[in-house]
This record gives C-alpha cells, structure tokens and sequence, in this order.
C-alpha cells in the first residue's frame, strides 16, 4: 500500500513556490509565500529538523557548521561563538539552529501546505519520528521514498516524488543510525541504494498518464549522474534540487547545455562507475544481509543505475538494441529533451515560483546575485592610448599639411628579443609649458602624428589630467623629438609655472616627479635586459645574439623609443605581451598570514568546513622566498572561481587552530609596487604642503604682529 494523499485546490489559478535551505528559520516560510501569494511551498531540503535533545547527537563539526550558516544568530553572535576557546556546544543551545520545536509545540504556525524533503543536516531521529507518525504538524508534508502527494491545482494534476539527503557514493550501503530505510547519524543525512529502489517502487505504484511528475532531491541530477538516471526512471518531467549555497539558481534542460546526446550518455555512464566500485567491494556482504523484501527494492535500485540509453545511431534510432531492457531503456531517450531542471540558491537569496493555470505551468527565478560594486573602487591599470609607430612612410612620401590621420600601416609579428616588458604610453606634456614648439589648438585625438614617439607615464603621474600626447610642430611634418628634449621641456615648463604663485610648492613636487620618473625608467631598463637574457638563453630569439645587441648599439635615442621591428625591417604596429616562463597567476588567489605554522591540510580543512565542495581550494602554495613562508606561517591559496574566493574570504576572522589568520585577495607584484610607489608620492607631496602652509601661517601671524 503506498502512502500518499492528495491536496486539491479549487482555483483556476495557483502559485507554489520553491525553496531551498531554510535552516531552521521557519518563521520566514509564511513571510515568503504571503509575498509572492503561494497556495503552497516546496522545499528541497536543510529545513532545520532538530530540536533540543539533538544537540547531544550532533558532532562538533556539523555543529559548527549549523552555527556559522545559521540565519537565526547575529554577525556578532556567531562571531563570539567560533572564536571563543571553550567548546562550542557549551554555548549553543536550540534556538540559535532552529524553530522547528516552536513548529512543534504549536507556538509557530504554517500557514499553507509546505512539502520538504530532508536535506545533508538534520537529525535522523526526528524524520524517524515522522515516519512512525509519532511527530505531526499540520500544513507540514514529508515527501520521501515512501511518501508521495498530489496538488491538484490550475488544470494540472501535480505529482509530487521527493529523495533527501546527501548523495555519498561510500555511505549507499551504510544506514548509520537509522533503523530502516532512511539513513543518517551525528546530524547528517545521506541517501541509500534501497531508498532509490523504493522510490521507484513507489512511482510505478502511483503512476498515471494524466500526471505531471515533479521530482524533489536535495542532491542535483545535474551533478550526480544517479539522481539524473532516477529521474528518467521515474518518468520526471520536471525536478528541483537544493544548490551549493550559490546566489543564483539555475534552469536548465539536459539537451540545452550538452553538445550532443552521448554527452547525456557520458554523464550517466560517470554515474554508473561511481556506484559500480562501490557495488563490487560490499556485494558479498549484501547479499548474505537483505530480506526477500530488500531484495526486491535492491533489484530496483540496481535497473536505476543500469538503465542507460543506448547510443543513437546514424538515422536518428538506437543502435544495438537487442534485448526488452534496452528497448525499455530507448524509450528514455526523449526524456533528456523533455524534462526541465531547476537547481535553487538559499532561500535567503532566491527562490522560484511555479504559476499554475489553464494547464500551463510557467516559472519565475529569482536570484539576489553577487554584489559587484567592489569593482568601481578597484585600481584600473593603464592602458595603451595610442600603437603609432614611426618611419612607417617611404622616404620620397610628403604628408599632407592639412591632415593629421595617420595611414594605416601593415603590422608583421614581434620577435621574442625585441620585445619590451611593459606597453609604451604617451608621455604627459605640461599646461603651463611655455617653450613648446609650433603648439597648436587641436583636440588630442587630432594632435597625434604619424611619427609621435610613446613614452612610457609614471604611475604616479596616470590621470593627472595631461593630455597624453606628443607635441608636433606646426609645419605637418609631424617631426619628433627625442625623448631628453620632451622631459626639460616639461620640466622646464614646470619650473616656468612656478613663477605664477606656486613658488617653492611646486618646485619641491616637480623634483619628486622627476626623481619617480628617473627611477622608473631605470627599473625599466633592468626589466628590458633581463628579458633579453631570459629569452636567449631559451633559445626563442630568431636573431642571433650578436646580431641583436649589434642592432641595439647603432640605434639612436629616438629609434630606440619606437616599437620594435622583425628581422625583415617590418614593423610592428605595437607592443606584444611578453612571453614568460611562468604559468599565468590565478586570480582567485586568497593571501594569508598566521602566527603559527600551518600545513596544507590544515588550511583545506578551514576553507572546507560547512560546504558541501570541500571549499573549492585547487592549490596551497607557502612561497619560499621569506622566512615566514619557509616557516609556512605565510600561504597563497588558490581557489577554482571568483565565487569560491569570495566565499573562503567571507571567513576572515574565524579561528584556526586558535589563532585568527590575516586574509585578503592576493594582487601581482606590480600592482603592489605600484601602490607602494603612489602611497609614497602622496605622503612626500602632503608633507610638502604641510610645510607650506605652516610657513604661509607663521608669515602671516608676523604680519598681524602674534
């Protein structure tokens, strides 16, 4: 006899709405559905079932896991909590993880049809209790292997099928505490091969033509192979299932995000050889232990995991279809076409609403996504503004006065030897300069000659309003000059300013402009030959090393500011990347520095605690350039995506090992030079300034006779 009920609602028109990860804020489940105006919720699992003798059940870990993902307890709150020195639970009582005893004793109240399944936290006893119907709780509806319901809503008849808890390939034979089918123990849950047997059992009892099946998992078909391979065995034409506490849900169909049908294929036969390695180390003790009962749920389960469709052959039909099992499996080949998916975000981030009527279910997403407003206060490198290079004309060519649009020029590759370490811009040209000459009214993008020379902008001096381009002489020839000239021309101009009531203020910072512009152009030049060396010791240069030192010698101060030419005489219409040696840097890169030793499993462990990845981290690197990092009191730890990094550096001030870790987004080495550079400009020039105006003040104090 299958337990199921049904729920009819007389309406034309019914919206439910889908949620995932509630954790024991119940309260808020009313909240939801009086927004959207649901006649019934779905949720998919971690709906908080735990209640105060629970607590001596759960174990440290997943305790502090329900503690720092509990919407129920403040910022500061959780934060006393993991760093404080004495053990967790000694703190922690029931009303920081869950209402569900206030659901309980009546004190709370659903207000519409809730359907849940069990998620990867909860306590095994209480879904024991509900089994037994030891617990109730009116609007409250477990949907199980055992337990299916039908909403009968908006012309269609919704079959509802559930499966919680975690898929753990090692534990589908292991029951933990549980004393039959549902398994679990230390508040965690996970699913068995018997439970997927008698959920199939289940569908093929309650199955009718007239339904739509709807199947809910905690898991997602969408990762795990076997809940994919369930949902063609049970006929689902849609499924929900809980998400890795993203901040957007997803929707998706198999066909839509798989290049071809044996992509499907592939992702099932994953699936299958997963449970397969797991099946053949336990199947000896299996089957000395199963009942004549367990058998047959046991059989079911195993056709779930065999059930693969066949390949498609050349005219669109199933190839070596030989037997009724793999005819019946044929018949799931349009399911990977037909059923619709939806992985969901926390409830407190999104949810979704299916809207019933006529017949027709439609579907509304909503997701909180990430916050991207930390980019507009990001430092934004430099970017080239101009790649003209100069003597790109024949020498019998005449410009033309009244044009200033360079002609376009055919652009040959870069060798490696030539190539510069940092992308030439154009050098700043003073306001007040008064020795400019054949200075002309024209706007900067009209300015530029098809001879001006690029030079490379102190970071210091990036966005301080200079135009960004060389002079050019009034005649149209467009005739550079070299690069000595442009800088006392600019400094000269400078000091020409000061004669306008800067005096001395301006003096001092054109000195330390000056100073920033000669040691960046050393650092430059060092960057540039240890290039060289690097790339003809590889061995990448096409020009040998004598030749190109002999090329670099007879250049003149002007050609040696021009882009970089081939060995054929071509040249280049720009800068290249440089090639490195190295790996390109991740950007997800997390930075830590601790007051003790760490190991690498020690720091995968912190990242890891409370998600279900295992925190994403892809690499853990102690650099060994320091004592710190030899020391491993210094870490870069690499992470798999922006989403990942952000969540391990939402961690920053929790405890390891006692002691609470610095952490921040790791940058490259230039972009903390550069940093380091304008912080030291800033603090010279604002140190001038103070000078000044404690002078200006003390003058003027003497005039007033103080």
């Amino acid at each position: 006899m299958v337990n199921t009920t049904t729920k009819t609602f007389d309406t034309a028109h019914g919206r439910i709405l889908c949620i995932a990860d509630i954790r024991g804020r119940l309260s808020a489940i009313n909240d939801l559905a009086r927004e959207v105006n649901a006649v019934a919720v779905i949720h998919t699992g971690d709906f908080g079932f735990f209640e105060a003798t629970s607590l001596d059940r759960i174990n440290d870990r997943t305790l502090r896991h329900l503690t720092m993902y509990s919407p129920l307890v403040a910022s500061a709150q959780r934060t006393h909590l993991l760093q404080q020195n004495s053990p967790l639970r000694n703190s922690v009582d029931i009303s920081i993880l869950s209402e569900f005893p206030l659901l309980l004793s009546g004190n709370l109240r659903l207000n519409v049809p809730v359907y849940t399944v069990w998620g990867a936290c909860e306590d095994i006893v209480i879904m024991e209790k509900f089994r037994a119907k030891t617990y109730e709780v009116p609007n409250l509806n477990i949907l199980d292997e055992a337990t299916t319901h039908l909403l009968d809503l908006g012309g269609v008849k919704l079959r509802l099928l559930g499966l919680g808890g975690a898929v753990v390939p090692h534990k589908m034979f292991d029951n933990g505490d549980g004393s039959a089918t549902i398994a679990g123990g230390q508040g965690t849950m996970w699913t068995t091969t018997l439970q997927l047997g008698e959920l199939v059992d289940t569908a093929q009892r309650v199955h009718d033509p007239s339904e739509t099946r709807l199947l809910v998992t905690h898991a997602s078909p969408g990762r795990e192979g076997i809940i994919a391979q369930l949902a063609l065995v049970c006929k689902a034409d849609l499924t929900i299932s809980a998400g890795l506490h993203f901040r957007y849900s997803t929707s998706w169909n198999e066909f839509s995000v798989l290049a071809d049908y044996e992509g499907f294929r592939r992702k099932l036969l994953l699936g299958k050889e997963t449970f397969d390695k797991v099946w053949e180390s336990v199947k000896a003790q299996v089957d000395v232990v199963v009942d004549e009962n367990q058998r047959v749920l046991l059989d079911k389960a195993l056709n779930v995991v065999e059930r693969i469709p066949p390949p498609i052959g050349p005219g669109g039909a199933p190839t070596g279809v030989t037997t009724a099992k793999e005819a019946l499996a044929a018949q799931d080949e349009p399911m990977w076409k037909n059923c619709w998916n939806w992985n969901l975000c926390d409830a407190a981030y999104g949810s979704l609403i299916l809207d019933v009527r006529e017949g027709r279910v439609s579907a509304e997403l909503k997701s909180q996504g990430f916050n991207y407003a930390y980019r507009r206060s990001a430092t934004v490198p430099a970017t080239p503004t101009s790649a003209n290079p100069s003597n790109t004309l024949s020498p019998n060519h005449k410009p033309s006065s009244k044009s200033t649009t360079p002609a376009p020029k055919v652009v040959s590759p870069v060798p490696p030897s030539t190539v510069h370490s940092k992308p030439a811009t154009p050098a700043p040209v003073p306001p007040n300069s008064s020795n400019t000459i054949g200075r002309t009214n024209a706007v900067a993008t009209t300015s530029i000659s098809n001879q001006a020379v690029d030079r490379a902008v102190p970071p210091h001096l990036a966005g301080k309003g200079s135009t960004g381009t060389s002079s050019k002489a009034a005649s149209g020839t467009g005739t550079p000059s070299s690069e000595p000239r442009d800088q006392k021309e600019g400094v000269k101009g400078e000091k020409e300013g000061d004669q306008d009531g800067s005096g001395a203020k301006d003096k001092e910072t054109a000195k330390l402009e000056k100073a920033e512009r000669d040691k960046q152009k050393r650092k430059e030049k060092k960057e540039r030959n240890r290039e060289k060396a690097a790339a003809a010791a590889a061995g990448e240069s096409s020009v040998p090393a004598s030749a190109s030192a002999t090329i670099d010698d007879t250049k003149s101060p002007i050609d040696q500011l021009k882009s970089p030419a081939s060995v054929t005489g071509t040249l280049s219409g720009g800068v290249r990347t440089p090639k490195s040696a190295r790996p390109p840097r991740n950007p997800w890169t997390i930075f830590m520095r601790m007051n003790a030793t760490m190991t690498e499993n020690e720091l995968r462990e912190f990242y890891a605690q409370g998600v279900k990845d295992g925190g994403g981290v892809t690499k853990v690197h102690f650099p060994n350039t320091t004592g710190a990092g030899r020391a491993q009191k210094l870490a870069y730890v690499e992470f798999g995506d922006e989403e990942t990094m952000r969540r391990g550096l939402e961690r920053s001030g929790q405890s390891l090992n006692g002691n609470i870790p610095e952490l921040k987004q790791a940058t490259d080495r230039e972009t903390r030079e550069r940093e380091q550079r304008e912080r030291a400009a800033s603090h010279h020039i604002q140190n001038a300034v103070d000078h000044f105006v404690v002078a200006d003040e003390g003058e003027e104090g003497s005039l007033l006779g103080v």
